[in-house]
């Protein structure tokens, strides 16, 4: 049990996030550079990104090399009911795993549309701002020669004032998944030229309204502070003593995944070391809010499945 904890602390995706940004580099090794793509999907098509216990996400972070991180259940991107996901890596690895994902969106499309002809759907991106310039090129060159070579739609959405804070565009692909995978393909390659783009890489997954306040009401000094305890809080909730393996695992490979999509820190107590009162073994969760609430949010889950199964 013990060895099982260790080794998920010490697994190779979690220091991932926290490693320095890559010196700049020339265009040359730019595909070799870290780089990542963010795009929104329903709260539904989220489902099936993740998988049955995490299997299909786990499966695609090891068929791309990539990393996939997604905004829990509510987190919404502004003036959407959609989630974000955020793919990161190498050109190469992140194009690869935003392909396994779109197609098998796309397969499930299909299978409700029950049409053979291979639909054109959307996808959008969330782009920084700073950095649409760059795709928009000078006069709009840059687009036009982006959509006659994917032969996919793409439109950047205006500015959106209503959300303080919000400093991301939305960018709308529109054709088959081929059009969309090349695209993406031009549009990443450009981003990743971008130095401002590599440096938003750490910027905050979700966009909580409650920050915004903070800051207005903390002054300067607030900032700084809510960035501190982001990265440190530490929450403890109970988990039936039964219910610890379906947490933990087989090999310790619930644990590792959970700590891996959320990037927090997750200890187990020994067995007999109980929340007081009660029989519930203690899970410490160490990391930001959105990490713990992501962390939390799973371990909810592996339980309620298993409850729910029970009952059937």
């Amino acid at each position: 049990m013990e060895s099982t904890e260790s080794s998920y602390v010490s697994s190779p995706e979690a220091p991932r996030k926290r490693s320095p940004p890559p010196p700049k580099s020339p265009t040359s090794d730019s595909m070799e550079k870290p780089t990542y793509l963010k795009f929104l999907v329903s709260n539904a098509a989220a489902g099936s990104v993740i998988g049955k216990g995490g299997s299909t996400i786990t499966d695609f972070q090891s068929q791309s090399g990539a990393r996939i991180q997604l905004s829990r259940n509510h987190e919404f991107f502004p003036g959407t009911t959609d989630r974000i996901i955020m793919v990161s890596g190498s050109i190469n690895e992140t194009l690869k795993a935003v392909e396994l994902i779109l197609a098998k969106l796309l397969s499930e499309f299909q299978t409700e549309e029950g049409d053979d002809v291979e639909p054109r759907t959307k996808v959008r991106l969330i782009v920084p701002n700073s950095s649409c310039g760059g795709i928009i090129g000078k006069g709009g060159s840059t687009i036009k020669s982006f959509i006659e070579e994917s032969q996919a739609g793409i439109k950047i959405s205006p500015q959106d004032n209503n959300y303080f804070g919000l400093n991301d565009r939305l960018v709308t692909l529109t054709g088959n998944l081929d059009e969309q995978m090349r695209a993406i393909d031009l549009i990443l390659s450009k981003l990743a030229e971008d130095p401002h783009y590599s440096q938003s890489m750490n910027a905050p997954f979700s966009y909580p309204a409650a920050h915004n306040a903070n800051y207005g009401s903390n002054g300067a000094g607030g900032k700084f502070q809510n960035n501190k305890e982001d990265r440190s809080n530490s929450v403890t909730i109970g988990i039936a003593d039964d219910h610890i393996g379906l947490v933990v695992g087989r090999g310790g490979r619930n644990i590792m995944e959970i700590s891996q999509v959320s990037g927090a820190r997750i200890k187990i107590s020994d067995r007999g070391d109980f929340m007081s009162g009660t029989t519930d073994r203690k899970v410490t969760i160490t990391g930001s809010q959105r990490a713990i609430r992501a962390a939390e949010s799973m371990i909810m889950q592996k339980v309620a499945y298993a409850s729910e199964r029970v009952i059937d």
